[in-house]
């Protein structure tokens, strides 16, 4: 963690976040970071324990800030289970695609360091733990469903596994490519219609 919360401190961020974009965590180079600022490397040390902690400092406000909002929504979506009558659940399109890109797009160069530049971090797997996230949650719903009355087909669970994980690839490809926000949300809304349609059929709702 950040030893300080100094100007020189804060001067720091911007040349770390330009640093790790262009050559990811792997092969940044702490003494390059240091040159830029015009100080030594063990001052930069003064305020990061080293590259991980640097990285960390760079993401871990927006992963947290990011599972907050995944947590509440899915909180309000179990809610709304509780008290919709059957017939109305799951009814219109699902924005999930699009609240999780218009959240990418504004914090973009966080999530191309968490997608790309990550390798070697505690982070590497980021997007692996996202559809880990969903996969639990989804079958959460799904019981939630059953308990309610509704039937359901039954799914492999490492089939199930798969298309989860690739649900949620598919939305951290946009930054793989480098959509424009633009394109993004288009994608995003693409994402929503394909795969709303083809989870109510794979689960016969």
């Amino acid at each position: 963690m950040p030893r300080d919360k100094t100007e020189t401190h804060e001067k720091i961020i911007p040349a770390a976040m330009a640093e790790f974009l262009e050559y990811g965590f792997e092969k940044a180079s702490m003494r390059r970071i240091a040159a830029v600022l015009d100080m030594s490397a063990a001052a930069l040390y003064r305020h990061f324990d080293g590259k991980e902690a640097m990285f960390a400092a760079l993401v871990e406000p927006v992963v947290t800030e990011f599972m907050d909002i995944y947590e509440k929504l899915s909180a309000q979506e179990f809610a709304d289970i509780d008290t919709a009558e059957n017939e109305k659940i799951w009814q219109g399109e699902s924005d999930d695609s699009r609240w999780v890109m218009k959240f990418i797009y504004e914090h973009f160069d966080v999530f191309t360091l968490l997608v790309c530049k990550a390798q070697g971090t505690r982070y590497e797997s980021f997007v692996h733990d996202v559809a880990v996230m969903e996969e639990k949650t989804t079958l959460r719903y799904f019981e939630m469903l059953r308990r309610k009355g509704i039937v359901l087909n039954e799914i492999d669970p490492d089939e199930f596994h798969l298309l989860v994980s690739t649900s949620v690839g598919a939305i951290f490809e946009a930054v793989r490519h480098g959509f424009t926000k633009e394109k993004a949300m288009h994608y995003a809304v693409t994402l929503d219609k394909f795969y709303d349609r083809a989870w109510k059929n794979l689960i016969g709702i």
